[in-house]
């Protein structure tokens, strides 16, 4: 880790008129390397994978393993899942000089986190979420440090208004409102939701949930008026989607190459992340000789005799 003389108010980019573009946090994905690779293509702010607090708290390894930065990844976010107030507030002391505020997981549905009291099921205990917030804003001295929320809807979004509010009571930054509720997985994302929310509050709001072109930032603030928006699976399949690209670029191909390669990210996740991003150029023959590369050299020589180098584009 690295830390960083970054000392721009992250808040002061909620400026108005301006939608922010938000990489989410993801599971194995949302690493150093390709949270360096979205920032070349437009993405404004980058969150770290969900990392759980106690096991964070407990081990130097897990604290070495789950996170990773440098001077040049900023502005980041890191979240957290947690259910004790005092851990998240640990936590976010030892990651605070290394990033730009942290974010409570109170949106992932996996049974196993929220058997364990982490992710979705927090929407459910609001005093709790305040709780949680009011630590974070009262222990980490850095007053320009952000706490922020990620939260899926309820059925009676009266409660996640209530939710919203004593959040917003407790000092929370901002909320990313994942329009869906913790049982729906592709259906519909709620918008009419996400812009009531909204409406209730007066901290920004960031929109998540099936945005996979630069378009659908714009149409999705006319239809909510947030502040910015997030992108998963969209950012995925196109890194250089927030610079307007339809689909991945073979620049972005290539960068993704190169930066993956200098921060030593594994061959598993360098694939998988080259599976996403071919998905909607490859024909189905192709994506099965692709998908069955077993080594770096032959990936790189699979794209070199597919789609040629960056520098043939000109010729």
């Amino acid at each position: 880790m690295e830390t960083s003389n970054h000392n721009s108010r992250i808040m002061d980019m909620f400026e108005k008129g301006k939608v922010l573009k938000i990489c989410a946090p993801m599971v194995r994905y949302s690493k150093l390397a390709f949270r360096s690779l979205v920032r070349k293509y437009n993405c404004d702010i980058c969150f770290t994978p969900m990392i759980v607090a106690d096991d964070f708290m407990r081990s130097v390894k897990a604290r070495d393993s789950e996170f990773t930065t440098n001077a040049s990844d900023r502005p980041l976010i890191v979240q957290f899942a947690a259910h004790d107030a005092q851990t998240l507030a640990d936590s976010a002391c030892v990651v605070a000089p290394f990033s730009d505020g942290v974010d409570l997981n109170c949106g992932c549905p996996q049974r196993w986190a929220t058997s364990a009291g982490y992710g979705a099921c927090l929407i459910n205990k609001p005093e709790l979420v305040k709780d949680m917030v009011t630590h974070v804003r009262n222990q980490v001295d850095n007053p320009n440090y952000t706490a922020s929320i990620k939260i899926r809807i309820h059925k009676d979004l009266r409660q996640t208004v209530d939710l919203c509010q004593k959040a917003e009571s407790a000092g929370v930054s901002w909320i990313t409102v994942h329009g869906r509720t913790a049982e729906e997985r592709h259906q519909t994302v709620h918008y009419d939701a996400i812009k009531l929310i909204k409406d209730s509050v007066s901290i920004p709001v960031i929109a998540n949930g099936d945005i996979k072109y630069l378009r659908d930032v714009e149409s999705i603030h006319q239809l909510t008026g947030v502040d910015g928006v997030m992108a998963a699976r969209g950012l995925l399949a196109n890194p250089a989607m927030f610079s307007g690209y339809e689909d991945a670029p073979l620049e972005c191909i290539w960068d993704w190459v190169d930066m993956a390669i200098e921060q030593g990210t594994s061959f598993t996740c360098f694939h998988q992340h080259l599976i996403y991003m071919l998905e909607r150029v490859s024909s189905m023959p192709e994506k099965k000789v692709f998908n069955s590369l077993s080594s770096t050299s032959a990936v790189i020589d699979y794209l070199q005799n597919t789609y040629g180098l960056v520098r043939d584009l000109a010729t």
